[in-house]
């Protein structure tokens, strides 16, 4: 829907085609082989080395490192995939500054670590480009396993399970697997397609069915699918969005961040994307700053981003928060959203302050805006699910739900940390204990 006619501050079309490219261009562009050379003889090759500990899906890091350096960047690959399958998008999304980086020794001792992250995309990319999958199938065991959802988590997970020999069936409500890989993420951390083809490059090693357009509970039933598998796996992430919950939420250009991120993302021509001349994104995770950044590079006047916490209570990064400022966004703290006016078209929101305990300060702030973005965290969405714990379902040792033959991981799942790297590693971990559990 158009909302320039109810909306005078929305439109398109905002910037020219040259700026659009220019900003969403690669983030980080890629290593050439001799930077990657260069970047690799920094490394001490620490025996007990405090970034493999730091990685989620425990990634032999000095190995690949040093499979770089000799010039083997596709055993390096192999290293890094056969811990993370998802080590292509994971080297271009993952926080590593907070993560291998933020634990290299280099770091430490000089305030520059190694280029852990840019090095695993150069040899994941590398592989990618060979076509090649290093990986073969077991012969087939004759069991099947349903995978729903075909985010990071069920990805791995059914890529581990094909890999053990077992047929998988994989589900996913939207058009494209990849879930918040293809949906979910700045158009400018991931160019030219790569979700897409990075899920293509993974179903090679066979043996997966995808089926699209199917919703757990509309569409599957978490019984039936008992009945006709062996096993099931959960990684449906969290599809509903929190509220506000302020009167006025349902005025016209007050959307939820990542419908808009979604949008960008699958768009095929970002001139005809709609954008607010002041923009105000809630939140204070990587969602917020991801719709922040790209309402800005979409040719957004203002864009104010505002968190009811302090800073240093931001889940997105330093790193991320700094890329925000770079690109002209407002970040205000210790706010919180008290009114959205305006009528039937939101005008201004507006703001009290509070402490950093988020007690009210009785100082108020109105900040215009025509496009308000909520990024205020999401919910598990269906029902007939398994046990909850807290608002996501209730998972024991390697992603066990309470009901018999059920596993979860990924966002739906408590734990974790809502990264994708931690995703990854949950699928890849429940599909290992569903083999065993299938091979007893």
């Amino acid at each position: 829907m158009s909302h320039s006619a109810l909306t005078p501050g929305i439109t398109s079309g905002r910037l020219s085609d040259d700026d659009l490219a220019r900003n969403f261009s690669d983030l980080h562009p890629p290593l050439d082989p001799h930077e990657a050379l260069v970047a690799a003889d920094r490394c001490y090759f620490c025996h007990d080395a405090p970034c493999i500990t730091a990685c989620p899906t425990d990634i032999d890091i000095p190995l690949f490192i040093r499979q770089i350096g000799t010039g083997t960047p596709e055993a390096a690959a192999r290293t890094i995939l056969s811990q993370n399958i998802l080590g292509g998008m994971c080297a271009r999304v993952c926080p590593t500054e907070t993560l291998c980086e933020q634990a290299c020794v280099r770091e430490a001792a000089e305030g520059k670590p190694v280029l852990i992250g840019q090095l695993q995309r150069y040899a994941t990319d590398t592989l990618q480009a060979a076509g090649t999958h290093p990986f073969a199938r077991a012969p087939e065991t004759g069991k099947s396993v349903a995978v729903v959802g075909a985010g990071p988590a069920g990805l791995a997970c059914a890529h581990r399970l094909a890999m053990h020999g077992h047929a998988v069936t994989l589900y996913d409500a939207r058009p494209k697997p990849g879930g918040l890989n293809e949906y979910g993420i700045a158009a400018y951390k991931t160019v030219d397609g790569f979700a897409e083809r990075e899920v293509d490059w993974l179903l090679q090693i066979g043996g997966i069915t995808l089926e699209n357009g199917k919703v757990l509970g509309p569409d599957l039933s978490l019984d039936t699918l008992r009945g006709q598998f062996d096993a099931v796996f959960l990684g449906i992430g969290l599809g509903g969005v929190n509220a506000l919950g302020l009167d006025g939420e349902d005025k016209t250009g007050v959307l939820d961040a990542v419908d808009f991120i979604s949008d960008l993302r699958q768009a095929s021509d970002l001139r005809a994307l709609e954008v607010g001349r002041d923009v105000v994104v809630i939140g204070g995770g990587m969602t917020a700053i991801d719709a922040a950044v790209q309402a800005k590079l979409l040719g957004a006047l203002n864009v104010t981003l505002v968190y009811r916490r302090g800073r240093d209570r931001m889940n997105a990064s330093v790193f991320e928060q700094d890329l925000a400022a770079s690109k002209g966004v407002r970040i205000i703290t210790n706010a919180t959203p008290r009114a959205l006016h305006g009528n039937g078209t939101v005008r201004e929101i507006e703001f009290e302050y509070t402490d950093d305990a988020l007690t009210p300060t009785g100082e108020t702030v109105r900040i215009p805006a025509d496009q308000v973005f909520k990024a205020i965290g999401q919910a598990l969405a269906g029902d007939a699910l398994p046990d909850l714990d807290g608002r996501k379902i209730a998972v024991t040792g390697a992603g066990r739900t309470t009901v018999a033959g059920v596993w979860a991981g990924g966002d739906c799942a408590a734990g974790g940390d809502d990264l994708t790297v931690t995703a990854v590693a949950e699928g890849r971990d429940a599909a290992e204990d569903i083999h065993a559990t299938l091979s007893a």
